[in-house]
């Protein structure tokens, strides 16, 4: 080998020998200015600044632990036959209303002429599509209505389709007319967003 190519371990080697003396050296002063007093402005700021973030922290409340709340509403599933006499009177009222609705519904419509104009005849028109649509959404809510009437009449009634458990007094509180309890829709609807989907 050539005489340079024996230098260059050389040079690496002091290099590197007077990087780490240059580092020692540097971490030295740098420990002796942190034990000394700060003579700067800038340092004293720093410091006052460190002094009284330690202060606020030292007066803080400790933190919180987070503990679970136990849960004490729990939903009843008891099926009473008063739970049962309460629903079938709702029923049987939502049922009439219903019934008025419809026959409410189809007077208005008998209230537009049947001859007249173009627009005569669009409002009619549109007059009878909305009549159309409020009617068949009243007709598939009796007969969730009638169906209902007809599970408390077999003794199937509050007991969900989907789960077979008992639907939560609640529900049938709100609803009725309900097939399914919480979960039961639940694994209904996810059931018919997958099927949806593909």
């Amino acid at each position: 080998m050539s005489k340079s190519g024996e230098k260059q371990p050389e040079r690496q080697q002091q290099k590197s020998a007077t990087t780490r003396d240059g580092l020692k050296e540097t971490l030295k002063v740098v420990s002796e200015k942190k034990s000394e007093k700060p003579t700067t402005a800038v340092a004293k700021a720093k410091l006052s600044l460190a002094k009284s973030a330690e202060a606020t922290a030292a007066k803080a409340p400790p933190a919180l632990k987070a503990t679970p709340v136990p849960r004490t509403v729990t939903l009843s599933r008891e099926i009473t036959p008063t739970l049962i006499a309460e629903c079938k009177e709702r029923l049987l009222n939502s049922k009439s209303d219903l019934m008025n609705r419809i026959r409410d519904a189809r007077g208005k419509l008998d209230q537009f002429e049947r001859g007249g104009d173009e627009a005569d005849q669009t409002m009619r028109i549109l007059a009878e599509q909305e009549m159309l649509n409020l009617t068949d959404r009243l007709r598939h809510q009796l007969m969730e209505i009638e169906s209902a009437l007809g599970r408390i009449e077999s003794g199937a009634f509050g007991y969900c389709e989907e789960t077979e458990e008992a639907i939560e007094i609640e529900r049938l509180k709100a609803l009725p007319w309900t097939r399914l309890s919480i979960e039961g829709a639940e694994i209904r609807e996810s059931v018919t967003k997958r099927f949806a989907k593909g």
